[in-house]
């Protein structure tokens, strides 16, 4: 786009499309404006020359838009949301609330959970005592991203996380990066109850698993090696992208696997799917949770976002780190 061009498409200009499309005359739109009508007509003259297009029809005796003029409006109004949502997120960056927090979730955290927080978080408003254009924490954009094993880790190191939840306990110490325990999680191996192993009464061996197909959760890494957890060499192997669709893929006795305790516990208790001892028992998984630490924070900025330092916070309390291992809902009865 040429100088003249860009330099024409102002705030002001843009405004005054939004307020003579809303008001239905130039009239309307001058008195609104505080203008007189004919320095209005003049303004969208020298518009309409700077574009070298027809924004509106002459030939109406009201404020008609042409094609031109119509999709002038629609982006002119999009780029003004724009320009708002930008001057409030750099207000809100001065206050230390980020513009943005990126949340990585495990495929065995608990999404209700997760999302209860969500709603704490937006909840959160400006207190009584303050300005009336505070900035509320809810204004900080939130993106939630599910990621498996390597691929939450993956996220992190890499800036596309801010903070994730879920992480294996056993990863060695990364640097720049701080790290809290959740909690324990206990896997278990679970067939449907019209499998062939559901009917065995002794500890399965792996020379008798390797005859049947497991169902695996694909790691979700693309840079960094992918793990491959449980699974035996020549063991034909049905590869899913998610926890749920794994657990989706065994009640439908697509194959065999371990599973987290707390996800299958309701399938369990109404006998969709039937727990099985096996000969190789596995302990149960430390997770934890990490986020990049503010080694060196810029001056005048807080060293660690507010929102960030929020979530942080309700990490804290056992009870939340508890609820996000052990409340998950199970697929509703047929």
């Amino acid at each position: 786009m040429s100088a003249p061009r860009r330099n024409a498409l102002t705030p002001e200009a843009l405004q005054m499309m939004d307020t003579i499309a809303r008001s239905g005359s130039f009239a309307a739109a001058a008195r609104e404006l505080g203008r007189v009508p004919s320095a209005l007509t003049y303004s969208v003259r020298q518009l309409e020359d700077a574009l070298d297009v027809l924004l509106f029809d002459r030939r109406s005796r009201q404020a008609q838009l042409t094609a031109a003029g119509q999709e002038l409006l629609d982006e002119g109004r999009r780029l003004l949301a724009e320009m708002d949502a930008v001057a409030n997120r750099v207000k809100r960056v001065s206050t230390g609330w980020e513009s943005q927090l990126t949340i990585a979730i495990d495929g065995i955290i608990s999404r209700l959970t997760v999302f209860e927080l969500i709603e704490g978080f937006y909840a959160l408003q400006a207190p009584p005592e303050a300005a009336s254009d505070a900035p509320r924490a809810a204004s900080t954009r939130l993106r939630l991203r599910t990621e498996i094993m390597t691929g939450l880790w993956e996220a992190l190191l890499s800036g596309q996380a801010d903070l994730a939840i879920g992480v294996s306990m056993s990863a060695p110490p990364q640097v720049g990066i701080e790290l809290q325990p959740l909690g324990e999680v206990q896997f278990v191996f679970v067939v449907a109850p019209h499998h062939p192993l559901a009917a065995l009464e002794h500890p399965i061996t792996d020379e008798e698993l390797l005859g049947y197909r497991a169902i695996a959760v694909a790691d979700s890494a693309q840079r960094m090696s992918p793990m491959t957890v449980n699974l035996l060499p020549g063991q034909d192997v049905l590869t899913v992208p998610s926890m749920l669709a794994k657990i989706e893929a065994q009640l439908r006795c697509l194959g065999c696997g371990f599973l987290p305790e707390p996800m299958v516990r309701e399938h369990v208790r109404a006998g969709r799917l039937v727990v099985k001892p096996v000969a190789r028992q596995l302990p149960p998984m430390r997770c934890g949770y990490a986020w990049r630490s503010a080694a060196t924070p810029q001056p005048k900025r807080a060293p660690q976002g507010l929102a960030l330092h929020w979530f942080l916070q309700q990490l804290k309390s056992p009870a939340t780190r508890q609820a996000l291992l052990e409340r998950h809902i199970g697929r509703p009865a047929e």
